[in-house]
């Protein structure tokens, strides 16, 4: 089985990359500087080209609050680009994989969202973001929702608490917006176990079991970390007014695949890499 990832130095294909390398199959992962997935040529000529079996397709445009002022922009990465892929796809019968995110929903509903509840995004990239798991599906193809990423590497949620515990000696976080943190290693062996499976395209949710919120996140980092939670101090989303609304609630059903492993002990069993990386930092006490 031959492997095309795109996002390449990116957090998520990074780790995808790690797991198909296991596998022992040819594989490639692209950055934007050697593929713009926004080159609709560019992308068939590359794809029929190389011929590979599944394309895991971790590109994208994360920068929410940008993506207001530049939704013309997010689109053309988290929308059109994919419509590209999966029109190449097609061409050589390849299986393409699109993560997706919980941001498509509008957060409103008290219950877990499941694959097939109505969609209603609340900003500019969840929108981008649904447009290109329109494209996906339209083509017969698999889409991955996922949520609350953080990985060994990159910027995340879990770093920056790890640097303010350093910095800080009380850290103000958002208590009233819920979901799911997700170990992006997690998300990547479900990812190509995926690809490999006999399962339906269709909607899938890969993220972590549990729930909880931005501020009992940190306040786990910090219990990590050999610093006291009572630290973390818990504000409402309010207090952090940003170009884009989130939704207050986003936790994802898993109904048509099994889901990961509980957040926590996500979390825990991800924290020696964490830690390791993150160096000096992870000695705040």
């Amino acid at each position: 089985m031959r492997w095309l990832i795109t996002g390449a130095g990116g957090m998520l294909a990074t780790d995808v990359l790690d797991r198909t390398a296991l596998t022992g199959d040819p594989v490639l992962a692209l950055a934007r500087s050697e593929l713009d997935l926004r080159d609709r040529r560019a992308v068939r000529d590359f794809v029929c080209a190389y011929r590979p079996h599944a394309v895991i397709n971790c590109a994208a445009w994360t920068a929410v609050d940008e993506a207001e002022s530049r939704e013309a922009e997010a689109l053309a990465i988290n929308g059109h680009a994919v419509r590209w892929l999966a029109e190449a796809c097609d061409l050589i019968g390849a299986r393409l994989v699109h993560v997706s995110t919980d941001y498509v929903f509008d957060g409103a509903s008290a219950a877990a969202y499941r694959e097939d509840a109505p969609t209603g995004p609340v900003n500019a990239y969840g929108r981008t973001k649904l447009a290109g798991e329109r494209a996906a599906l339209e083509h017969g193809h698999y889409v991955v929702r996922t949520a609350w990423l953080y990985g060994a590497t990159g910027a995340d949620f879990v770093r920056t608490m790890i640097r303010l515990a350093g910095e800080r000696p009380f850290v103000d976080v958002v208590d009233d917006q819920r979901g799911q943190p997700t170990w992006a290693a997690d998300l990547a062996d479900f990812l190509v176990r995926l690809a490999r499976s006999d399962l339906p395209p269709g909607v899938y949710h890969g993220v972590c079991s549990g729930e909880t919120t931005w501020y009992g996140l940190a306040k786990e980092v910090f219990t990590l970390l050999g610093a006291d939670p009572g630290r973390v101090r818990p504000v409402a989303g309010t207090a952090w007014p940003r170009p884009a609304r989130r939704p207050a609630s986003s936790v994802l059903a898993c109904t048509k695949a099994e889901p990961l492993r509980h957040w926590r002990a996500a979390l825990h069993a991800a924290w020696p890499v964490i830690a390791a990386n993150a160096g000096p930092q992870c000695s705040v006490a």
